[in-house]
C-alpha cells in the first residue's frame, strides 16, 4: 500500500476518471472537492446568525466577526467556505429565510453554477501607431501584416488591431486618423483572407472605424470604453460581432491619477451588469468580460483582480486579462516594458488559473509555451 497526497489543483474529474468511477459518482465528487470562498459584505446580523448554522448544518461554516452572536452591531462582513455542493444546498436553504437571505441565495446559485472555463486562447497584440507604451508592438502597413501572420503562426487564435494607443495620458485620434492608420492593416489581411486562420479584433470605439473593420473579416469589437456609445453596440448586433467590454475608470488621460474605489468588486460587478444588459438590448449574443487591468487601478487593485477574477465567472461569459508588460510589473520589480515577460506570464498564468480564458499579450510564441506546460501539469 502508498499513500500520496494530491494538489488540490488536480483536475478532480480526470484523476476520478482514472478511478473509473460512474458518471453519476464524479459529478457528485467533483462538486464535493471544489472549495468556494465567498466574501458577502454588509450583511445584517440577524441574517449572519441564520446563514451560520445553515452552513454548519450541511457542513460548510461562516466566519463571522466577534460578537455576531450578541448582534452587537447591526451588519457585519461574513467569509463563507463551501464546497459547490454546499453551496447548491444553501442556496436552497435560504430562499426561505428573512433578512435579505433570499438575495444571497440568489447569488450562492450564480456561483455554485458557474462552469469550469474552457481552455484559454491568446489574443496578440499588433498596433499601428506611434504611441503605444511597448515599441515592440508597433508595426506598420506590410510588416504588420508580416507580424500578424508570424503570430498565428506561433499560435494565436484571435489578433487584436490598434490604431490608438491607450496608454495613460495618451492622447485622443479623430476617427479619420485612427483609419488611416488601420485601413492598410485591414485591407491586407482581408486580402490574404487571414480571418480564416484567426478571428480578428478591433481595438477602438469609433463606429466609423469599426464598422470598415466588421465589412472585412473582423469579428470581434474590443472596445475599452465597454460599449459607452449606442452606436458601438448598436454595430456588435448588427454584425453579429463579439463585444469585448472593459471597465476603465476614468479616460486615459486621467484613470491612472489616484484610482479609488469603495468596493472594488462591487462597483465592477454593477459596471458589467449594466453593460450586459446594454449589450443584449442591442441584440449582441457573444460577450467577453474585461475588468481592465490598468485602466484606472493602482497595483493593489490590479492584483485582487487577478487573484480573485474567479468572481467575475459568475456572470456566464468568457474572461479577457491584458497584463502584458504592463507598468503594475514595474512597481513589483523596477523594469522597463522590454524587460517584462517574465512577470507578464507570472500574471497572465494566475489570471488562467483564476478562469480567464483569453489573455492578450505581445509575446505569442512564449504565452503558447507557458500555457502548454501549464496545461501539462493540471490536466493530465
Amino acid at each position: 500500500m502508498r499513500v500520496e497526497r494530491l494538489s488540490t489543483q488536480s483536475d478532480i474529474r480526470t484523476l476520478l476518471a482514472r478511478l473509473d468511477v460512474d458518471a453519476g459518482g464524479r459529478k457528485i465528487l467533483a462538486a464535493k472537492a471544489a472549495l468556494h470562498f465567498i466574501y458577502i459584505r454588509d450583511l445584517h446580523v440577524g441574517a449572519a446568525n441564520i446563514l451560520k448554522q445553515d452552513a454548519l448544518s450541511v457542513g460548510a461554516d461562516l466566519a463571522v466577526p466577534k460578537g455576531t452572536i450578541l448582534a452587537q452591531t447591526p451588519r457585519v462582513d461574513a467569509l463563507l467556505l463551501a464546497t459547490t455542493r454546499q453551496l447548491e444546498e444553501l442556496s436552497r436553504k435560504e430562499l426561505a429565510q428573512p433578512f435579505g437571505l433570499k438575495e444571497v441565495a440568489f447569488e450562492l446559485k450564480r456561483f455554485a453554477g458557474v462552469k469550469k472555463p474552457g481552455a484559454a486562447k491568446i489574443m496578440g497584440i499588433v498596433n499601428t501607431n506611434e504611441d503605444s507604451f511597448f515599441s515592440g508592438s508597433r508595426f506598420k502597413d506590410a510588416a504588420a501584416v508580416e507580424r500578424i501572420e508570424t503570430m498565428i503562426e506561433e499560435g494565436a487564435q484571435i489578433i487584436d488591431l490598434g490604431g490608438v494607443s491607450s496608454r495613460p495620458g495618451s492622447a485622443a485620434v479623430p476617427a479619420e486618423e485612427e483609419l488611416e492608420r488601420v485601413k492598410p492593416v485591414i485591407d491586407a489581411a482581408y486580402a490574404h483572407r487571414l480571418y480564416e486562420r484567426a478571428d480578428f479584433s478591433l481595438d477602438s470605439y469609433a463606429p466609423s472605424v469599426l464598422s470598415y473593420a466588421l465589412e472585412r473579416g473582423f469579428t470581434i469589437v474590443n472596445d475599452i470604453t465597454g460599449l459607452a456609445d449606442d452606436a458601438v453596440a448598436k454595430l456588435c448586433g448588427e454584425y453579429g460581432a463579439t463585444a469585448v467590454i472593459m471597465h476603465m475608470q476614468g479616460t486615459p488621460q486621467t484613470m491612472q491619477s489616484q484610482p479609488e474605489y469603495d468596493d472594488l468588486f462591487g462597483e465592477l460587478g454593477d459596471f458589467f451588469e449594466s453593460r450586459i444588459a446594454k449589450a443584449k438590448a442591442y441584440g449582441v449574443e457573444e460577450i467577453v468580460l474585461d475588468v481592465g487591468i490598468g485602466f484606472g487601478k493602482s497595483l493593489e487593485h490590479n492584483l485582487k483582480l487577478i487573484r480573485d477574477l474567479e468572481h467575475f465567472r459568475r456572470f456566464g461569459y468568457p474572461l479577457l486579462v491584458g497584463a502584458s508588460r504592463k507598468s503594475m510589473i514595474a512597481k513589483i520589480v523596477p523594469s522597463e516594458p522590454f524587460e517584462r515577460l517574465p512577470g507578464t506570464l507570472a500574471l497572465h498564468l494566475e489570471a488562467v488559473r483564476n478562469g480567464a480564458e483569453i489573455i492578450r499579450v505581445h509575446d505569442v510564441k512564449a504565452h503558447a509555451q507557458a500555457l502548454k506546460v501549464y496545461e501539462a501539469l493540471y490536466h493530465l
